[in-house]
């Protein structure tokens, strides 16, 4: 084949990715996908062999043969051959194997390098290949065999003593104690008792009176502490006896300040917030914003740069053109002078930039047709997530005053939003109590006399900490630097697709297993499961990256204690007898009381007569709420994609499904059905079906608004 024809070989990972690069380059270049990593160690083996320094054996991945194959071919006959795997860890290893497949030298310059799938970005990348970046590989490397000696010399262990299936990890350990010690913490927490008390005074001013919402603090001097009915009791009866004046004002300036980009952790924090998203479903959906849609008028476009990041810095061309599109979108107001800058975590790598989408021009609104629900509702909260952190913060006139006299002090504290900053388009959603509501604020002098009204002596109690979530345990596990951003979602569907948690109403609970394995690995591998091992073992990793330490030295340093740990195990550990959970339920063949399995698929209801009797059911969830069609129960199920969704028992006879969540009360308005909407900002709503209603009344704010 003479020269001139010849093309260019680019090799990415993904068949999307691949269709969208096609279409930047043009004739001259083939794009093939290599779908991911096309060795690993052997599944059958450990691969990992402490006593030949840990040599590491791959093999070629079973299905990937057709694929190497046709990568193969096309090498032979390209002009010149580029690898354009993922900019991380696990992209340059899959380069680092498809060097040696095609036979090319090591320090070749063919690895290129973007970070978001662009026409520019990637013309640039092709002009500027580097070599493997051996240091990533390394650190890919010590992690996989860290991972493969812990999970496949504990996992026979636990199989041995407990049950078959079971898995342990470096990682994954880690999570499921975390939620095994939070449920330890609740149970184990004794609550206090204490008392406040809430005072409302009137005022005089032109043209009428004022109320003032206040609570007390100090009784004598002293900050108040109640602790009793009694105590609180007492309290009431010299606040009667009191005379109230206001004693002190101050009326301020409060900034708010955006949010920064999101970072992958935030994302999933975010996602599991405002949309409701599992870790897992928000990587899937936005995996494909960032390899390519098809747009309308456009063809595939890369949507937001590279997905797996723990940095919120932001490049400066991508600066330049949010800081032009916020005063011509909202006015110059709501543009600060200066870029606003992000702090990222001290431990963060850094290697990437925040997400962001790719063009700020590209608005949610303007591309909603092309885009899927998830995939819209995602970029959406992308795009202004980004935009926001570079206006204005938002400004609030603050006032407090304490009032009441030498004996009693009140305080009193009311705010008001003067300019709306980047509050405008996003908020950001946070674990901890709601901020106080704007209130019109009063004129208060000091000196100026108040009536008693009402006092309202109000009985607590204090919490236990709150269960897990999906976006609290990545956010407990970044804080304590267990995983990188790539661990999150894969750890978590793990955990509890081996039965160590469940998922229910969103919180995380330990399952008996969940205790039983981690009470094992607490009494015989205490280093897997603490946390600041795990966390020096990833900055140890960090260092194999930078090229300031050697992998197999880390493996060294484990291995021989690890070792000594197994061998005590396997002789000390009792084979444990796990009790099946029974349930009300009866085995319609030979009429036993079912009992809860895990599978893949979660929980389900099985014959404890198997293998005679094979009988399974699966777990019904009813709703309150009634078939606004037929009247009979509706069924909480889930759909192909994993996605949940209400439809009636009595299908296919009633067809009657909705992705809402229906409720029992009818609309005032229209007596259509009602379902569940939450808002970020009002809690959760039940809102009319109707779409020429639409009628909405808030309720009481849900329960999962207080994450850990």
């Amino acid at each position: 084949m003479p020269t001139e024809t010849k093309k260019k070989l680019i090799i990415v990972e993904s068949p999307a990715k691949a269709r969208t690069i096609t279409r930047y380059l043009g004739k001259g270049y083939k794009v093939e996908a290599s779908q991911g990593h096309v060795c690993d160690l052997p599944k059958s083996q450990l691969g990992v062999d402490p006593d030949n320094d840990f040599e590491m054996k791959y093999i070629t991945i079973r299905g990937r043969g057709e694929i190497l194959s046709r990568i193969r071919k096309e090498a032979k006959s390209a002009k010149e051959i580029y690898f354009a795997t993922d900019p991380d860890r696990e992209g340059e290893a899959i380069s680092w194997h498809l060097y040696h497949i095609l036979g090319v030298d090591e320090k070749k310059p063919c690895r290129i390098e973007f970070h978001e799938v662009t026409k520019k970005a990637v013309q640039t990348a092709i002009k500027h290949p580097r070599q493997l970046d051996m240091g990533r590989v390394d650190a890919q490397q010590a992690r996989r065999a860290l991972d493969r000696l812990v999970g496949y010399k504990i996992s026979p262990l636990l199989w041995t003593k407990i049950k078959k299936g079971l898995s342990a990890g470096r990682v994954q350990s880690v999570a499921t104690k975390m939620v095994v010690d939070r449920e330890q913490e609740i149970n184990d927490f004794i609550p206090e008792e204490f008392w406040e008390i809430h005072v409302t005074c009137t005022g005089e001013k032109k043209g009428g009176s004022f109320k003032l919402d206040t609570h007390l603090t100090a009784i004598g001097g002293q900050k108040v502490k109640i602790t009793s009915a009694s105590e609180a009791e007492a309290a009431v009866s010299m606040l009667r006896k009191a005379s109230f004046s206001i004693q002190d004002v101050k009326i301020r300036e409060r900034k708010r300040l955006p949010a920064p980009p999101f970072t992958t952790s935030s994302l999933q924090q975010e996602a599991s917030r405002k949309l409701n998203f599992t870790t897992a479903r928000t990587m899937q959906v936005v995996q494909q914003l960032y390899e390519g849609i098809d747009l309308a008028g456009e063809g595939t476009q890369g949507l937001v740069t590279y997905i797996r990041t723990d940095s919120v810095r932001v490049s400066e061309e991508a600066l330049t053109a949010v800081r032009a599109y916020i005063p011509e979108k909202f006015g110059a107001n709501y543009l600060p002078e200066k870029a606003m800058e992000y702090k990222g975590r001290q431990n963060a790598q850094d290697a990437h930039e925040a997400i962001r989408p790719t063009d700020v021009s590209r608005t949610p609104e303007s591309i909603k047709g092309s885009l899927s629900r998830d995939q819209f509702m995602l970029y959406r909260l992308i795009y202004n997530r980004f935009v926001a952190s570079q206006m204005a913060p938002a400004v609030y006139q603050t006032l407090s005053a304490d009032i009441g006299d030498e004996q009693m002090t009140l305080h009193y504290y009311g705010e008001h939003k003067i300019f709306p900053g980047f509050t405008t388009l996003y908020e950001e959603s946070t674990d901890e109590e709601p901020e106080q509501k704007e209130s019109v604020l009063p004129e208060l002098r000091v000196g100026q006399k108040l009536k008693l009204e009402n006092i309202d002596p109000q009985q607590h109690f204090t919490q236990p900490p709150p269960r897990f979530t999906e976006a609290s345990l990545v956010k407990t596990l970044e804080e304590n630097g267990i995983g990188r951003p790539s661990t999150y979602a894969p750890t978590i569907t793990t955990i509890i697709s081996r039965g160590y948690v469940t998922r229910e109403k969103k919180r995380l609970y330990p399952t008996e297993l969940g205790n039983m394995v981690t009470g094992l690995m607490q009494d015989y591998f205490s280093r897997i499961v603490d946390t600041e091992f795990t966390a020096e073992m990833e900055s140890q990793l960090d260092l194999v990256e930078a090229g300031s330490a050697d992998w197999k030295q880390i493996l060294r340093d484990f291995y021989p204690t690890f070792e000594q740990e197994l061998s005590v195990a396997e002789k000390e550990v009792e084979k444990v007898e796990l009790q099946e959970e029974e349930s009300d339920v009866i085995c319609d063949q030979c009429g036993a009381k079912m009992v809860y399995k895990m599978g893949r698929y979660g929980r389900f209801l099985a014959c404890p007569n198997f293998p005679a009797c094979r009988n399974t059911k699966p777990i019904l969830t009813y709703l309150d709420a009634p078939c606004p069609r037929c009247g009979k129960r509706l069924l909480e199920k889930t759909s192909k994609k994993n996605r949940k969704f209400y439809g009636c028992e009595g299908y296919p006879e009633c067809d009657f499904v909705s992705w809402d969540k229906p409720v029992s009360e009818k609309c005032p308005k229209c007596g259509s059905y009602m379902v569940e909407k939450r808002n970020s900002r009002q809690g959760l709503q039940h809102v009319c079906a109707n779409e020429a209603c639409r009628f909405r009344v808030t309720v009481n704010q849900p329960e999962d608004t207080d994450d850990a």
